[in-house]
């Protein structure tokens, strides 16, 4: 299906590896324009190479900390008027709460949840004058089904999506559409950290825990990051406009709620 998104600029977060990586890309083959930012100069610049040769769209890299005020300014100077705003931020590390400082917590939020809403609102008046935005924010299955030892996510996740869902109802009439993605386990750097911690924490092997994980997903296997890119593409579409305020789960059937 085409998209109707070829020549749109789109920043992406996050973007040398993983899920944003896989976001990227996806919209890369739509035609996008991409401004990809992450920390890591070396890996992002092999991305953006890659993109290019690929899709042969203009791609730019910000080698930068998203969750900084100075990594913002960076990625906004690079992509100042983004059409498309792909918000995501490595998820903070697993524990229990009883050993988690006030600036642990800070810090989980600048990253997961202030950080998104700055972007937002760097960007979003621009995307309502150009009547035509699409921002996804990539969060976590654990916003539905808070996991006990990611409760730094699950607490600063949560609250980007409930300021998410009263700011979706105000831009969507100017076809301004704002929505979560939520990955359950995903082939990425992510889910070999938090393997590696259980393991560890339990005594047991990687392979074991990794075992154990696959054996409770529906679908019997973890999820391909271009599996998730390509929804993210979609909510980006032309297509998506009657789409806002929306928390999509792609896990495999993990979650067993109806709702």
């Amino acid at each position: 299906m085409e998209l109707g998104i070829r020549g749109k600029k789109a920043l992406v977060c996050a973007a040398s590896k993983g899920l944003g990586r896989a976001c990227a890309i996806s919209l890369a083959q739509e035609g996008v324009d991409v401004t990809i930012v992450a920390r890591g100069r070396e890996r992002l610049e092999a991305t953006a190479a890659e993109i290019r040769a690929a899709c042969g769209v203009s791609v730019q890299a910000v080698a930068a900390d998203i969750t900084t005020a100075a990594g913002r300014a960076e990625a906004l100077a690079a992509c100042p008027q983004p059409d498309i705003l792909v918000t995501n931020a490595g998820g903070p590390p697993p524990g229990d709460f009883r050993d988690w400082s006030r600036d642990d917590w800070i810090k989980a939020l600048d990253a997961n949840m202030l950080t998104p809403i700055e972007l937002i609102k760097s960007t979003v008046d621009a995307m309502i004058e150009r009547r035509f935005g699409r921002i996804v924010n990539i969060t976590s299955g654990s916003v539905k089904a808070p996991i006990e030892v990611l409760g730094l996510s699950n607490g600063a996740r949560s609250g980007l999506t409930g300021f998410v869902a009263g700011l979706a109802r105000k831009t969507v009439r100017h076809n301004v559409t704002i929505n979560n993605l939520l990955p359950g386990s995903f082939n990425t750097d992510r889910i070999q950290t938090l393997t590696n911690a259980a393991a560890k924490s339990r005594g047991i092997s990687f392979e074991e825990v990794m075992t154990e994980r696959v054996a409770t997903i529906p679908a019997g296997r973890i999820g391909e990051p271009m599996e998730f890119g390509a929804a993210c593409a979609y909510l980006c579409s032309a297509q998506s406009g009657f789409v806002t305020g929306q928390n999509f789960l792609i896990d495999g059937g993990f979650y067993p709620g109806t709702f």
